[in-house]
Order: C-alpha cells, then sequence, then structure tokens
C-alpha cells in the first residue's frame, strides 16, 4: 500500500514538473498521447492535444446568399481537452515544441 501511495505521488509530482509543458503521456495500456498538460489533481490528468489541420469542419458550410464571416462559420478549435486517470500513468515524456 505504501508503495501505490508513493507511485501516486511521484506521478503527480512528474506532471507538476511538466505543467504547461509539451508531453508525450503513455498509459499502462499502451496508449499514447501528445499534448499540453494543462490540469491535474489528484486523480485525473487533462492534456491539451493539438487537432489535426486537414480534418474537415462541417460547420464551414455556407449556403449561396449568407455573409463570409462571421455567421454561420466558426473557426475551428486548435486544441482538444483529453482527460485521463492520473493511475494509469506509466510514463511522461518531454517533447520539443517547433
Amino acid at each position: 500500500m505504501e508503495n501505490a501511495l508513493y507511485d501516486a505521488h511521484q506521478k503527480k509530482q512528474w506532471c507538476e514538473n511538466h505543467m504547461h509543458r509539451y508531453v508525450l503521456a503513455q498509459t499502462h495500456d499502451g496508449w499514447c498521447c501528445d499534448g499540453i498538460i494543462e490540469y491535474l489533481d489528484d486523480e485525473v490528468v487533462c492534456l491539451a492535444v493539438p487537432c489535426g489541420t486537414n480534418e474537415w469542419d462541417n460547420r464551414a458550410f455556407l449556403p449561396y446568399g449568407y455573409p463570409i464571416y462571421p455567421y454561420p462559420y466558426f473557426p475551428r478549435r486548435r486544441f482538444v481537452r483529453r482527460i485521463f486517470p492520473l493511475a494509469a500513468l506509466l510514463a511522461l515524456s518531454l517533447l520539443p515544441f517547433y
């Protein structure tokens, strides 16, 4: 039990040391996600994951006769929030952000 508490504390410390930095997070089940750590508490880690630029945005459909901007077009989100349990974290690597 003591070892599990130490590991949880160590994982939280990793995340606190890399708060607001671009990291690669790997979980116990092999899932990897790169993003910026934006929120952390005792149970979860929240990453802001960059969206791809080649994704189609359905909100950009402009029927004939509508003004081009600002209605009905809304800009694409640049980041998507992903939340996963702190206990699932296996490794955390700092990545260069260019």
